[in-house]
């Protein structure tokens, strides 16, 4: 079952200048900040981060991630729906789970388990 969205991630190649931005724009400081991935609270409680070289994961603009409970079962039945896998799920810490597929009209999907 999905739950909720997990997170909004945007690829960038500059994470300084994407830190600033997003500070402005959110009016919040970083939860997170490290290089490899900076974190945001939003004071509505959406999730937002920033990944450097997302590029290079297949995140091709801001990606949703969707809470789900079962991520093999949900990458198998979107495969079968005509999604293609640009990231396996694996674990990014905590055993949190993310894998990342493009629907048949090139849309990103991200998916997340906890």
């Amino acid at each position: 079952m999905t739950k909720k969205i997990d997170a909004i991630l945007y690829p960038v190649t500059d994470i300084d200048a994407a830190k600033a931005q997003f500070t402005t724009l959110l009016g919040v400081d970083p939860a997170i900040d490290q290089p490899y991935y900076v974190h945001f609270e939003t004071p509505d409680g959406i999730p937002v981060g920033l990944v450097p070289n997302g590029q290079d994961r297949g995140m091709t603009g801001a990606t949703p991630f969707w809470t789900v409970d079962d991520i093999d079962t949900h990458v198998k039945t979107l495969v079968e729906a005509g999604a293609t896998i640009t990231e396996n799920p694996h674990d990014v810490g905590g055993g949190k789970q993310v894998a990342i597929l493009k629907d048949p009209q090139g849309n990103i999907i991200g998916l997340a388990q906890s």
